[in-house]
């Protein structure tokens, strides 16, 4: 099942109950148009748009990248992650010639880019956002088109569409195809063991009883992260949060304004914490767990040593694709089968600068892309051979195998969306830990998230840790772009490297005069990008390079647009660009003199392998003696975003760049 349509089962008496009240709730409002109803989203998701009262927003530079480029026309679209540069950038270059895309991985919050607005900076034409509610995005409203009218929001369920709807009917966010989140089950090891999937709460945890006696971890996931705590608490406990009381609650919140915050109610609130201590419980939460990170939880499932973990139909997918491990999605389960929910949610929303419009080209050229990125073949290439299920009328993206025990979820509708407010993800993993680590009990988990909600502070938002005196631009031009440029600088300056090289995307964002906090540092440099040092002679360094620009004989390509280009530090290149998107290695310098190709060079590589190797991305693996040579920068999950605050906290500035790349054009 890929997409859901309007011709599902009819409405239980529950839900009709809470549909009528709803209905009469938006009349008495007079925010209800009379239209005819397709049962496709929970009711709560249809009527709490309705209710979202939008601010605007201060003044807005003109849109991001000049209208025209080289006789093309220039369209900047930021990416909420890289995995969307996986096969959706290079077919849309290909399939829009005439166009001068420029591609940036971004944040996957609001609030990157409210702050982007807050110091005058531009907006792109095109954004992508995954963490998405209206409360959040209601701020950026005024600076964002209205799509409600336009060719590609014809092409949706109009109750997909409701969900997203203004009160004055306007629609500024198009949501992508949805991601199915739940409990992924080596199927395999149950066959195995001769244990039977679970089909009900009660069953689940028979199951990880009886894989315990056996010594198998029956469930583990990675608590660390807060998209963990916010799905396994709120899935625990989704017929509750599905309830009429549940749904009204959510309606209000999502439409609450900043002078009337919405605190959690306490009929439906006080049972998702009960439900959520006793989840914990049963799954054999141990002290320390609440530590634990992807690839801790990960491993030993891939090893046979764990049974089942939280994860996405897109993550079975690969795991079997790429391991061959028969892994299937699992709800989160209900006391009987018919409680059972799946959880959803978009893999990004899409918005659009309010700036396009002020030009009719740039307007259409933009409408263009919308339309062939929500197209059939578009939502493919998002979803890159993943199950989703999609929004659209005329999709149809075939699911795998990995959907095949949540498919009476989706024929009967039981599709959950998540709660995913910015202050909810905090909270709930706040929260979330402290109950892990036994701090909170259910009475007490519930009173700090309800003191949290009404007065929610994001830490890493207010302590100011210095003051930036120079600005940098990220837009790419002949030498590269000065943001990254500096980024790598101030990395390798603090590290005592003699060259830093970073592949693919580096800088999310550009450096601004001002004041800077812990969360726009972090904004600076893209997400989760891998440090490692090593040392390489001359020759080496000019393999690495080779890897990272030069078309391969089986023409796999590292680079598909500018902003993929390696950036260097302490060492300078040229390239050739021999036709679009591709280029040819020249010269390498280091500070003006050419590579020694016998010299010993200390290197630091900050990147994602993952990007450049898959072969559904760029299908450029490393050289593997180049890849031994390597090390850790440092161990325990230390991350480029850790590495940039180290650096900063010496340097107390971002340094200025250096012009390290130069482009030629030719055959």
């Amino acid at each position: 099942m890929s997409k859901i349509t309007g011709n599902q089962t009819s409405k239980t008496s529950q839900e009709q109950a809470i549909w009528n009240f709803i209905m009469s709730k938006m009349r008495r409002r007079k925010r209800m148009k009379k239209r005819r109803l397709i049962r496709v989203l929970p009711v709560f998701a249809v009527a709490a748009a309705m209710l979202a009262g939008l601010t605007g927003c201060a003044g807005q530079k003109e849109s991001a990248g000049k209208t025209e480029k080289d006789g093309k026309i220039s369209i900047s679209m930021y990416m909420w992650d890289r995995s969307m540069f996986k096969e959706l950038t290079p077919w849309l270059e290909q399939k829009f010639p005439d166009i001068e895309f420029t591609f940036v991985q971004s944040y996957n919050t609001m609030d990157y880019y409210k702050d982007l607005l807050a110091r005058g900076e531009e907006m792109p034409d095109i954004i992508t956002c995954r963490r998405f509610s209206l409360n959040d995005a209601a701020s950026l409203a005024d600076c964002l088109m209205d799509l409600s009218t336009s060719e590609v929001a014809g092409t949706f369920y109009s109750s997909y569409l409701d969900v997203n709807r203004e009160n004055s009917g306007a629609i500024r966010w198009l949501p992508m195809c949805a991601e199915v989140d739940g409990i992924m089950a080596n199927k395999e090891m149950f066959e195995q063991y001769d244990i039977p999937l679970p089909t009900n709460y009660s069953e689940f945890i028979a199951a990880i009883d009886a894989f315990e006696e056996l010594g198998i971890k029956g469930f583990q996931t990675d608590w660390f992260y807060d998209y963990t705590c916010l799905e396994t608490m709120q899935g625990c406990a989704i017929p509750e949060l599905m309830s009429l009381e549940g749904t009204t609650w959510r309606m209000d919140y999502e439409s609450e304004t900043e002078d009337n915050q919405v605190s959690l109610d306490a009929v439906v609130w006080p049972k998702v914490f009960e439900k959520y201590e006793q989840f914990l419980k049963d799954v054999r939460f141990q002290p320390g767990d609440e530590e634990l990170q992807f690839t801790k939880t990960s491993q030993p499932y891939f090893e046979g040593k764990t049974a089942m973990i939280r994860a996405t139909a897109a993550m079975a997918d690969q795991i079997r694709d790429e391991r061959g491990l028969n892994s299937v999605i699992l709800p989160y389960f209900g006391e009987e089968s018919k409680d059972n929910w799946v959880l959803t949610y978009p893999m990004c929303q899409l918005a659009v600068s309010k700036q396009v419009e002020q030009d009719e080209a740039k307007k259409k050229a933009v409408m263009d892309v919308l339309m062939a990125v929500f197209s059939e073949e578009g939502q493919k290439h998002v979803a890159a051979g993943t199950s989703v299920l999609s929004y659209n009328k005329e999709v149809n993206i075939e699911s795998t195998r990995a959907l095949e025990y949540v498919k009476d979820c989706i024929d009967s509708n039981h599709l959950y969306v998540r709660l995913a407010s910015t202050e909810i993800f905090g909270i709930s993993q706040d929260v979330g830990h402290k109950m892990m680590t036994g701090e909170y009990d259910a009475k007490g988990a519930y009173e700090d998230f309800n003191a949290q909600i009404i007065d929610y502070k994001n830490p890493e938002a207010e302590e100011v840790l210095f003051t930036q005196e120079t600005a940098y631009s990220n837009d790419f031009g002949e030498h590269g772009s000065p943001a990254a440029s500096s980024l790598m600088n101030t990395i390798r300056a603090v590290n005592n490297e003699q060259i830093a090289i970073g592949y693919a995307s580096v800088a999310s964002s550009p450096i601004f005069v001002g004041d800077y906090t812990m969360q726009q540092v972090k904004w600076i440099m893209t997400f989760r990008n891998a440090l490692y040092r090593g040392e390489y002679t001359g020759e080496e360094v000019r393999r690495i390079m080779d890897w990272l620009v030069n078309v391969k004989e089986d023409g796999s390509n590292p680079i598909h647009h500018r902003n993929q280009m390696p950036v260097t530090s302490g060492l300078e290149y040229t390239v050739t660009e021999t036709e679009r998107g591709k280029f040819t290695l020249g010269e390498i310098t280091l500070n003006g003199e050419p590579l020694d190709d016998n010299a010993v060079y200390t290197v630091l590589l900050v990147g994602a392998d993952t990007y450049l190797e898959h072969p559904t991305f760029c299908n450029c693996p490393m050289p593997e003696d180049l890849k031994t040579k390597r090390e850790d920068y440092i161990v325990n999950d230390f991350t480029s975003q850790e590495c940039i605050q180290e650096a900063l906290i010496k340097t107390q500035q971002f340094l200025e760049p250096t012009e390290y790349v130069t482009i030629r054009q030719g055959k």
